[in-house]
């Protein structure tokens, strides 16, 4: 009794820890504008169980990919005797689903191969983090927090998986010797592997192994979900909306900004000017409640994996941008204006914004906008639209920019064109030449 009290008061705690911290993220989302993505549903459905579930751009580089496949797919299996553990827990029962008969052993020990195949994935992922050093993971922006978050996520999934075939070799034990509630139900096919390491043991000794077994797994996987949330590993639940609601138009298309559009359609007269309005209409994106709720959703969503920084022309060349920068920038502006707020009010000024303090115009001005970032992101994240609006902000509110951007813009304006020359020399190069016209 006194146990499955102790697991009731273990379970709540954390799952109301978990819903406060994820409000807390929901509330950070919503800082960002209002944008609406409501349309084409079939097609987002589609791209979210192609993308999101059936991880269908892992792949591009295979081991890892296939690797996350194990873990993510694993993990997933393997939690599914979560529902009898916590069943056992609240109830003070041991292997309730026992009453299946022959095909329990066979159940648990399908779970077993996932979780045997989770635990070697996550130990290659450490050997190539930590051994081999991966380029990837050892950017500039990859700092000793960001490593050791990796490291953290691996190492835990490790041990939950040890603690679990423990915890099942254990009992196999247990049940040999006719302990009173140990159900027998046989052996399991990975977890056979150990008795003979623990089959000389005491009784007393095998009972604490197999409730260590199972108490760090459980609280292991409390403490895990509790954990996400302040860890990069949010893409595992961020994921599936992030993609649902991702870029649907071609990579390059440039969205124009409402600001813009309602003062074109004034001027057209395809709507009527309403008069002075209280609302200055701001350009582009200074800082984080000037990015829209997507941009903010996007940067809850990275998971740090570097794959769009390897892609990058940029960054190849030695220039500073690095796209996955630019996204844990956004996160960690979004997570400091997140508690200003909280601790003083929404209109708490810190004087700091994203674009200057976090994000430097060098890295926004090195962007070639060819979107091999976005193209090459396993989560459909869109991380020039970020750097598309800090640069429309630093040109339209700031007239900030690099002198052959400039130039060109004052080309445009003139000649309708970005040469410096007229409309009417534009066939001059063809004098000398039969072109036909």
């Amino acid at each position: 009794m006194i146990s499955s009290i102790i697991f009731a008061i273990t379970l709540v705690a954390a799952i109301v820890m978990f819903a406060y911290n994820v409000k807390i993220i929901m509330r950070n989302v919503n800082l960002g504008k209002e944008l609406d993505i409501s349309d084409q549903g079939s097609t987002r459905w589609k791209t979210m169980f192609l993308v999101a579930i059936g991880q269908g751009k892992m792949t591009k580089r295979p081991l890892a990919g296939i690797l996350h496949i194990f873990v993510y797919g694993g993990f997933i299996i393997v939690n599914i005797e979560m529902l009898e553990i916590m069943i056992d827990g609240i109830a003070g029962t041991h292997r309730i689903f026992s009453f299946i008969g022959d095909a329990y052993p066979i159940l648990i020990s399908g779970f077993e191969f996932f979780g045997l195949a989770v635990m070697l994935a996550c130990i290659i992922f450490l050997f190539r983090r930590n051994i081999v050093k991966v380029k990837r993971f050892h950017n500039d922006e990859m700092t000793q927090w960001p490593r050791l978050d990796g490291n953290i996520i691996l190492m835990t999934e490790v041990l939950l998986m040890f603690a679990l075939f423990t915890m099942n070799a254990a009992d196999s034990i247990l049940q040999t010797r006719g302990l009173e509630h140990y159900t027998e139900v046989g052996t399991f096919a990975v977890s056979a592997f150990l008795i003979p390491l623990y089959d000389g043991l005491s009784n007393d000794t095998l009972i604490l192994l197999e409730r260590g077994g199972w108490w760090f797994h459980i609280v292991g996987v409390f403490a895990f979900l509790n954990y996400i949330p302040y860890s990069k590993h949010f893409h595992v639940f961020a994921a599936f909306p992030n993609v649902y609601y991702s870029k649907l138009q071609p990579k390059a298309f440039l969205a124009n900004m409402p600001s813009v559009t309602k003062e074109v359609q004034i001027m057209l007269g395809v709507i009527e000017d309403e008069g002075e309005s209280d609302d200055v209409p701001s350009f582009g994106a200074k800082d984080i409640t000037d990015l829209s709720w997507k941009n903010i959703l996007d940067s809850y969503t990275c998971t740090e994996c570097g794959r769009c920084t390897a892609v990058c022309p940029a960054n190849q060349t030695g220039k500073m941008l690095s796209p996955r920068k630019i996204m844990m920038a956004t996160r960690d502006r979004v997570e400091e204006v997140g508690k200003n707020i909280a601790k003083n009010g929404k209109d708490f000024d810190d004087k700091k914004s994203l674009l200057y303090d976090y994000i430097t115009a060098e890295e926004i001005w090195a962007c070639t906008t060819c979107n091999a970032c976005t193209e090459e992101c396993p989560v459909n994240i869109d991380q020039v639209s970020i750097i598309t609006s800090l640069r429309r902000f630093m040109v339209m509110e700031e007239s900030s920019s690099p002198a052959p951007i400039n130039s060109m813009i004052t080309n445009t304006e003139n000649n309708g064109a970005p040469w410096q020359y007229s409309a009417a020399d534009r066939a001059n190069w063809a004098d000398d030449i039969y072109v036909p016209e």
